[in-house]
C-alpha cells in the first residue's frame, strides 16, 4: 500500500509493478477525473481502479465515467458493507490480472468500521492502549487501502488529493429501541439509553488484550459483544486490583467525555445521551456524570422551548426531577418558564381563534366568535400585549361595520356595532373621534351622490327626457336632489334649463291641439318666468281659427335644418355588407335643438337604432315661429344607411 499525491506519481509506481494492482482515487480535488482516469489505463491497464466521491456528486461523477474502465465508483462517508464488498470484487479482478509472483504471506483480517475525526482524547487513549510497535490508526481511505493492499501481497497504490486523512463517516449511531417498541412521541421525554451491562468471561490476561486491540480500532462501545468498554469491565470484575483495567476504563471515559462534548454542542442529543449513559457504565463513581446529565437536561429544555414544544420541555423536567442530578432551584425555575410557555401558548391559541373568526366575518355568533374567544383571552390576561393587540383588532372590526351601517343610513346597526366596539374597550374618546370621522365620511359620500344625480339630470336633459322615463328623466333627478341638498350650485341653472324645455314643450303640445298644463305646471315649480306661463296660456285660448290655421304638418314642413350631422356607419354592420334605414320621430324644440328622439321603426331591426339617435341628436335646425314665437316641432324623418358603392 503507497499514499501518493498526484496522478503522475501513481502512474510512475504502477509502471514497474508485476502484482495485482488497484487504484484509488479520491475525487473531491481533482479537476478533471475522466481525464486522470483515461490516462491511468492508458499506463496501467492491468490496474483495478476505484474512485471515491463526497456524498452527492457520487451520481453525477458516475454518469460522467459512464463508458469507462473505472470498477466503481463509492460513496464518502464510507457505507462499509457496500465498500466491503466493491474491494473485494476489485481484490479478485486485479488477482486475475496480476502477473505470477511469490505467494503472499498470510494477512490478518482488517474490517472496514465507521470512521470519524479522532478526538483528542481518541487520540490519546489510542496512544496508551497496548504495544509500542502496533500501527497507529490509520485515516479513512488508508485503513480501506490496507485491507486491499495486505490481500494483494502490496499490489495496490492509493492516490489522494488531500495530505490530511479523509472524512469519516458519522461516528456509530446510538443504542436504538427494541424491536416490537414504539419510538417516543415528539412531546414525550426521551427513552433511556440501552446500555450493556452484560460481562464476558476469560482469563484477564485474554481480557485485556482483546482491550487494547479495541482501543487500537477506536471499538470503544460498540459493536455490542466487542468493544474496549465491555472487556475492561469483565477484566475489572474478574480482578478487582487490576490496574490496567481500571486505567483502560478511564481511558474509554475520556473518550466518551469527548464524544460527549461534540454530541451536545451539535445538538445531537440522542447520541449525547447513550454516550453519558455508557460514561457512567465505565466510571460510575465520575462526579463528571451529573455535570453531564444536568448539561444534556438544560440543553434538552432550552431546544424543547426553542421548538415551541412545552409538553416535551415538561416532560423533561420531570425525568430530570426524577434522575435526583439536578439542583431543586434549576427545577423550579424550569418549571416557571413551563408555565410561562403554557400560558402564552394558551394565549396565542385563543389569539389565533379570534384572527380567523374576524376573517370568517364571525364576529358576534353564540360562543364560537371573535367576542366569546376575546372575552376568554381578557379573562385570563387582560394586560398582555398578545390580548391588547388582538382587542384592537376585534374594535376594529366592529367599527368597519358600523361605517358601513351608517352609509348604509342603517342608524340601528351603526348603533349596535359602536356599542359591541365600547365593551371591546374601546373608550368613549374613540367613539367621539370615530363618529366624528363618520360624519365627515357621510357629507363626502353624500357630495359625491348629489353631484352623480346632478350629472344624470343634465344627461336627461340634453336626451330630451324630461318627464319620461319613469325615475330616469330630469325632474326625477332634480326632485331628488332638491330632496338631499336643496343649497346645492348647480340645482338652480338645471331646474332653469329644464322649466325652458317644459314650456318649448307645452307651446308644441297647444299647436298640436293637446293640453299643455302638466308641462306649465312643472314648468313654474322649476322657476318659469310666470310672463313664459301666460304667453303659453294665451296662445292656447286664443281663436280657434287662428292657431287652427297652422297645423303641426305644415309647421315640419316648415322646418329648416342648419346643422346636419352624417351617422356613423355600424363597424359590424360594415363587415357585414348590411344595409338599412331607420324611421326617427322627435321634437325640435323652440331653440332648434333636437329632442325626445325615439326609433318608430328599424330595417333590419336593432343594427342601425343607435347609430341614427346619435346623428339626429346633433342636427340643429332654424326655430320655428307662431304669432312671433318660437314653438316646438314633432316631427320625423328617415335615416338610410347604404353601403359605398
Amino acid at each position: 500500500m503507497r499514499p501518493v499525491d498526484s496522478v503522475e506519481a501513481a502512474l510512475e509506481s504502477l509502471k514497474h509493478g508485476k502484482r495485482g494492482q488497484v487504484l484509488v482515487i479520491d475525487a473531491r480535488d481533482v479537476r478533471d477525473v475522466r481525464a486522470a482516469v483515461d490516462a491511468t489505463h492508458a499506463a496501467a491497464p492491468r490496474a483495478v481502479l476505484l474512485v471515491f466521491a463526497e456524498g452527492a456528486a457520487e451520481k453525477q461523477l458516475g454518469a460522467a465515467l459512464k463508458g469507462s474502465r473505472v470498477f466503481a465508483v463509492l460513496p464518502t462517508p464510507i457505507d462499509v458493507r457496500k465498500t466491503q464488498a466493491v474491494l473485494e470484487g476489485a481484490i479478485a479482478e486485479a488477482t486475475t490480472h496480476k502477473a505470477p509472483a511469490r505467494p503472499a504471506a498470510p494477512a490478518a483480517d482488517l474490517p472496514i468500521g465507521a470512521f470519524r475525526p479522532q478526538t483528542s482524547a481518541e487520540a490519546a487513549a489510542a496512544a496508551d492502549s497496548g504495544d509500542a510497535d502496533r500501527p497507529r490508526r490509520l485515516p479513512l481511505g488508508l485503513i480501506a487501502a490496507a485491507a486491499a493492499a495486505v490481500a494483494l501481497a502490496g499490489g495496490g497504490y492509493w492516490f489522494f488529493t488531500r495530505s490530511s486523512a479523509a472524512p469519516a463517516a458519522a461516528s456509530a449511531a446510538p443504542a436504538t429501541p427494541a424491536a416490537g417498541t414504539a419510538a417516543p412521541a415528539d412531546n414525550a421525554a426521551p427513552a433511556a439509553p440501552v446500555v450493556e451491562t452484560s460481562l464476558v468471561k476469560g482469563k484477564v490476561d485474554e481480557l485485556l488484550e482483546k482491550a487494547r486491540l479495541a482501543m487500537h480500532e477506536r471499538r470503544f462501545t460498540e459493536p455490542a459483544g466487542d468493544n474496549a468498554l465491555l472487556y475492561y469491565r469483565s477484566a475489572a470484575v474478574a480482578d478487582g486490583a487490576n490496574a490496567e483495567a481500571h486505567d483502560g476504563l478511564q481511558r474509554v471515559a475520556g473518550v466518551l467525555a469527548g464524544r460527549f462534548e461534540e454530541a451536545v454542542s451539535g445538538a445531537r442529543f440522542d447520541e449525547a445521551a447513550q454516550t453519558l449513559a455508557n460514561f457512567k457504565a465505565a466510571t460510575p463513581e465520575d462526579a463528571r456524570g451529573a455535570t453531564f446529565e444536568q448539561r444534556l437536561y438544560a440543553a434538552q429544555v432550552a431546544k424543547a422551548f426553542a421548538d415551541g414544544n412545552t409538553d416535551r420541555a415538561a416532560a423533561l423536567v420531570r425525568q430530570a426531577q426524577q434522575s435526583g442530578s439536578v439542583p431543586a432551584d434549576q427545577l423550579a425555575k424550569w418549571r416557571a418558564d413551563v408555565t410561562r410557555h403554557q400560558e402564552e401558548a394558551k394565549l396565542q391559541r385563543l389569539a389565533g381563534l379570534v384572527e380567523d373568526r374576524i376573517r370568517d366575518g364571525h364576529l358576534v355568533d353564540a360562543d364560537d366568535s371573535a367576542k366569546s374567544y376575546l372575552q376568554q383571552l381578557q379573562a385570563a390576561a387582560a394586560s398582555n400585549p398578545t390580548t391588547t393587540r388582538v382587542a384592537h383588532e376585534v374594535v376594529e372590526a366592529y367599527l368597519r361595520k358600523a361605517r358601513e351601517a351608517a352609509l348604509a343610513k342603517n342608524n340601528a346597526d351603526t348603533d349596535r356595532w359602536l356599542n359591541e366596539a365600547r365593551a371591546a374597550g374601546m373608550k368613549q374618546s374613540e367613539v367621539t373621534a370615530f363618529q366624528r370621522d363618520l360624519n365627515n365620511a357621510r357629507q363626502k359620500a353624500a357630495q359625491v351622490e348629489n353631484e352623480r344625480v346632478l350629472q344624470q339630470a343634465r344627461a336627461a336633459l340634453r336626451d330630451g327626457r324630461l318627464t319620461d322615463p319613469a325615475q330616469e328623466n330630469a325632474a326625477a333627478y332634480l326632485a331628488a336632489l332638491q330632496a338631499s341638498d336643496p343649497n346645492n350650485a348647480g340645482l338652480a341653472e338645471a331646474g332653469r334649463d329644464l322649466s325652458g324645455k317644459l314650456l318649448d314643450r307645452a307651446r308644441g303640445a297647444v299647436l298640436a291641439g293637446k293640453s299643455p298644463d302638466a308641462d306649465l305646471a312643472l314648468a313654474k315649480r322649476w322657476g318659469a318666468d310666470p310672463r313664459d306661463i301666460t304667453a303659453v296660456q294665451q296662445l292656447q285660448s286664443a281663436p280657434k281659427g287662428k292657431s287652427a290655421a297652422v297645423d303641426p304638418a305644415t309647421l315640419a314642413a316648415s322646418l329648416k335644418r342648419t346643422r346636419a350631422v352624417p351617422p356613423d356607419y355600424p363597424p359590424n354592420a360594415m363587415q357585414q355588407h348590411i344595409s338599412g334605414s331607420v324611421v326617427v320621430e322627435y321634437t325640435v324644440d323652440a331653440r332648434g335643438e333636437t329632442r325626445d328622439i325615439h326609433v318608430v321603426e328599424a330595417t333590419p331591426p336593432g343594427v342601425f337604432d343607435q347609430a341614427a339617435i346619435n346623428a339626429v341628436r346633433h342636427w340643429r335646425y332654424t326655430p320655428v315661429l307662431v304669432n312671433g314665437s318660437p314653438v316646438e316641432v314633432p316631427t320625423r324623418t328617415r335615416v338610410r344607411f347604404e353601403l359605398p358603392k
